[in-house]
């Protein structure tokens, strides 16, 4: 090969030496400038607060009507999720969430039940109460047995009906009648403060003693009797998000919707107290 026709080879393999590498710089730019352009869509889809998927909530039987409310109000304010609940006593509720059922949110009835779930690891966070509860004595509609005091449901005949004493509500129900020295034998313990009411609305009880959301909640089924000894047994509630939450951002929207003006709106108009 002559010296001219070597340097015209090397002139051709350099210029296709340079056209590999723009090539694949052109290429690189392109695929930084791809992958530039997903993470700045990602972080603006962060930063717009879209929220979407199912957020599983876990409450106190006392709380169905209300969380109810917010779940739907939370779904119209944030298209694409779902709010599913499970509602039930406090410390089945409990027992479920540190055996292991899936869920995002843990509303109870109490402190105690609540620690349940804390000591067991389960919580993320410290829960905050949100609301308080009241007792009151629900009657037959009428208020026939003429029931105006707790100490009147000791009266033999009567056939009243408690809570589970585990249950926040049955808790609640012993500390009053402790409070008054009062010894009271129900007919039957329920499971949630929902399945004594039940009693009462199928007149299958005279009085249960419940929550003042419950009888307000049931409306002309039953008729409420206020109690001085309820003031001794007033629940708080308290909320948190679960550490094994599988929509931990939605999550978090929903119990802040809970916490707000909004929220506490609808939980006061239904005979809760503030915290």
């Amino acid at each position: 090969m002559t010296r001219t026709a070597r340097r015209n080879r090397r002139t051709v393999q350099m210029a296709g030496a340079g056209a590999a590498a723009l090539l694949a710089l052109s290429a690189c730019s392109s695929s930084d400038e791809s992958s530039s352009t997903r993470s700045d869509s990602a972080a603006s889809a962060s930063s717009s607060g879209r929220l979407s998927g199912e957020v599983t909530v876990f409450a106190a039987a006392s709380l169905k009507e209300s969380f109810t409310t917010l779940g739907r109000e939370f779904e119209k304010e944030h298209p694409g999720t779902k709010v599913t609940f499970s509602f039930g006593g406090s410390d089945s509720l409990a027992a479920s969430i540190t055996g292991g059922a899936p869920a995002d949110v843990f509303a109870s009835a109490s402190p105690k039940t609540m620690k349940i779930v804390t000591d067991a690891g389960d919580a993320s966070g410290t829960p905050s109460t949100f609301v308080r509860n009241e007792l009151e004595i629900a009657t037959l509609p009428g208020n026939p047995g003429k029931i105006s005091s707790l100490k009147d449901l000791t009266e033999s005949g009567l056939k009243v009906v408690l809570c589970d004493k585990e249950v926040p509500c049955g808790a609640a129900a012993q500390k009053a009648l402790g409070a008054s020295d009062l010894k009271l034998t129900p007919v039957s313990y329920e499971q949630d403060v929902k399945a004594a009411l039940t009693k009462v609305e199928l007149k299958e009880a005279d009085a249960a003693v419940v929550y003042k959301t419950d009888v307000q909640a049931a409306g002309d089924k039953v008729e409420g009797v206020e109690f001085p000894e309820s003031a001794d047994a007033v629940n708080d509630y308290p909320i948190t998000l679960l550490k094994d939450a599988q929509n931990a951002e939605a999550a978090r929207a929903f119990i802040a919707l809970v916490q707000s003006a909004e929220g506490q709106k609808v939980l006061t108009a239904a005979g809760f107290l503030k915290p």
